[in-house]
């Protein structure tokens, strides 16, 4: 499959050649979905405690004789059914992590970047043309003429200290580089914006592989999807 490069203007210069394995799969709910849940769960810090009976401040003396008060039994004051007690089956500090298999979670990628495609709210640029240093405004400028000054996540090929101190102070707009795209990133934001070298690391990443290599786990799930 083929898709359209623009420059900074926003002008077509050329079409190249993409990846279908990466940017053409069929659409895959059930991995984004996966993928996309345990990320917001890792992002939980699972500090949360609660104490009980045995942690809670006070005495375990009974409180007042079994017999003679006309009133129900009672034990210690720390009893979770008293003011001031414990808590019974309260939180307590956990990991909310998930182990996600390493090709769910590639397919759960291309799945997105697919989705973009299909939605026509994924575009490719030559570059992001910072020659002279940092300009947030040249960066501003670029998603105006592109159309996508409003919920945009721009990805380049490699890490690049530039172009995030050039997009850090723009509402709505966040940079990351391909090695670390996620599911979460590209489903925060609406539109992606990808450099050509971002779409050429995206393929070397997650494009289709040998049989019998690391990745073959990969491959058959990319067939799945595919299908």
């Amino acid at each position: 499959m083929n898709l359209s490069v623009l420059d900074v203007n926003g002008k077509n210069i050329e079409e190249i050649e993409v990846d279908e394995s990466v940017f053409g799969i069929a659409l895959h709910d059930a991995a984004e979905h996966q993928v996309l849940t345990a990320q917001l769960a890792a992002r939980r810090s699972g500090t949360h405690s609660s104490k009980t009976r045995g942690e809670v401040r006070g005495s375990t003396r009974k409180i007042y004789g079994q017999k003679g008060r006309g009133m129900a039994r009672a034990g210690a004051s720390r009893s979770p059914t008293r003011r001031g007690g414990g808590v019974v089956f309260g939180p307590k500090p956990r990991d909310y992590s998930q182990k996600i298999p390493k090709g769910i979670r590639r397919l759960a990628i291309k799945s997105v970047l697919s989705r973009r495609v299909h939605e026509n709210k994924l575009l490719v640029v030559a570059d992001l043309g910072l020659t002279d240093g940092p300009s947030t405004s040249h960066i501003a400028g670029m998603l105006s003429n592109l159309g996508v000054d409003k919920s945009v996540l721009i990805v380049t090929g490699n890490p690049d200290s530039i172009a995030h101190r050039s997009a850090r102070n723009i509402e709505g707009v966040d940079l990351t580089h391909a090695d670390t795209l996620s599911v979460i990133e590209m489903r925060k934001r609406q539109n992606l914006i990808l450099t050509v070298d971002a779409i050429r690391r995206c393929e070397a990443l997650w494009g289709k592989t040998v049989i019998g290599s690391d990745d073959t786990l990969d491959v058959e799930v990319n067939e799945a999807g595919e299908e």
